[in-house]
């Protein structure tokens, strides 16, 4: 069943003077996306569960605040998120709280494991494309419970004894389900017996709350790409475990500083931790990763150049970093052409772009950049996280003093991704709340 978010513009804005070139180091965030996927995770801990290395962003302060109104005390000190099982659960995601983060169906699937019944409402989020839980509704009723959806809530229940499941993580458009790979997972993990888990997805945020899981005492078996087994376990132990560094932060960071001609250093992220499509991407498009002091640095001598690719499941090129790469991609000589392959569609940011003097258009899922134009100053309101981010980059590269809306979006996804920008040397101001 598809979903759509909501859109907050009326936030603080951000101006940015183009033309400064980024120099410097800059330490990458904790995976925003990895991370809510280990919260819902720890939703199943019956022992004391700290994440390090959790993203300073809204989207945790959001998720912090589901598990305690459902039971999990949850507490944030910086970048640690420390959960303790709850002495009740209220099984019951808000309205008002789910309805903002893409991962309600899994931390649904993770209540549902936890409690033997939820109710939340569908995904919110980013609003460039329909949100499906179809997948994840599947793998709820493979686990034996009854799903009911009404009017934009779901609601399940086991009503006789669980039993192991085999559940398929297939979708018939853009390959295995992420996120329902993970609600599969999770109530796997509390189901007597091994379930399996057909077609997963191979995505980090599967492969790291896999791994916390494991850790945890939960059984866990890769058989290739075909199949995911989960022996379940009555109890689920907690511990610490580290969220790894957001690889989408990164390619952000390598493209603003490769759309200003600069040079910055990302620190403690090497080159292997980009997914191979993404490396290979940026080196046909002029931007090098080179090893440096085990981090990566970054720098354009050879580009921009025009490119033609597509997005793809991991370790392909991620959709979460295209926008970025198409506004980067308009100061390159010659065309370029992007294939979506992971949604049907997903262009929000391209209006924006032309505000600014790009020649960027799209047809069906596939994306047009003609360069290269000569970004001037505009006054655009980002309307996802990724696209905000794809703006914030064009306006590094235009002539004059823009104006960016939408930066509610960007505390969604970056903790600061602007005052990093700062301190590169970028020459921009925010509103004050």
């Amino acid at each position: 069943m598809p979903t759509t978010g909501t859109t907050t513009t009326a936030e603080r804005a951000v101006r940015i003077s183009g033309g400064r070139r980024l120099v410097g180091t800059a330490t990458v965030q904790g995976s925003k996306n990895i991370a809510l996927h280990l919260y819902a995770a720890a939703i199943l801990a019956d022992e004391p569960l700290t994440l390090l290395g959790a993203p300073e962003i809204l989207d945790t302060a959001v998720v912090a605040d589901i598990l305690h109104r459902t039971g999990t005390r949850a507490t944030v000190t910086g970048d640690e998120f420390a959960t303790r099982p709850a002495d009740s659960y209220f099984p019951v995601v808000p309205d008002d709280l789910g309805r903002r983060i893409r991962t309600t169906a899994v931390m649904g699937g993770a209540l549902l494991a936890r409690t033997g019944k939820v109710t939340f409402p569908t995904p919110g989020g980013d609003a460039f494309c329909a949100r499906y839980i179809d997948r994840h509704l599947a793998a709820m009723e493979a686990a034996g419970a009854e799903v009911e959806v009404n009017r934009g809530r779901v609601r399940a229940r086991f009503t006789g004894n669980r039993l192991p499941f085999i559940t398929d993580a297939e979708t018939h458009s853009w390959g295995p389900s992420l996120g329902a790979t993970v609600t599969a997972m999770l109530l796997a993990a509390r189901t007597p017996g091994t379930s399996a888990i057909l077609n997963p997805s191979v995505e980090p945020e599967v492969t790291h709350t896999a791994a916390l899981l494991s850790q945890a005492g939960v059984g866990i078996e890769w058989r290739g790409r075909t199949a995911l087994n989960v022996t379940g376990t009555d109890r689920i132990r907690g511990g610490v475990f580290t969220v790894p560094p957001d690889r989408l932060e990164a390619a952000t960071l390598a493209l603003a500083a490769a759309v200003t001609g600069g040079t910055v250093h990302l620190d403690g992220f090497p080159p292997a931790a980009f997914p191979d499509g993404l490396v290979s991407v940026f080196a046909d498009a002029g931007i090098q990763l080179d090893p440096l002091d085990g981090g990566t640095a970054i720098s354009a001598s050879a580009g921009p150049r025009p490119v033609q690719m597509a997005t793809g499941p991991h370790p392909g090129f991620p959709t979460d970093v295209q926008p970025q790469l198409t506004a980067f991609l308009t100061q390159a000589e010659g065309v370029s052409r992007i294939e979506e392959r992971i949604y049907v569609q997903r262009d929000t940011h391209l209006p924006a772009l032309a505000a600014f003097g790009a020649t960027v258009n799209a047809s069906g899922s596939a994306i047009t950049v003609r360069g290269r134009s000569a970004l001037k100053a505009a006054e655009v309101v980002g309307e996802d996280i990724r696209a905000a981010t794809a703006l914030v980059i064009a306006a590094l590269a235009a002539e004059g003093t823009s104006t960016i809306r939408g930066t509610y979006h960007l505390r969604r996804g970056y903790g600061s991704l602007l005052p990093k920008l700062a301190a590169l040397g970028a020459d921009l101001t925010t509103d004050q709340e």
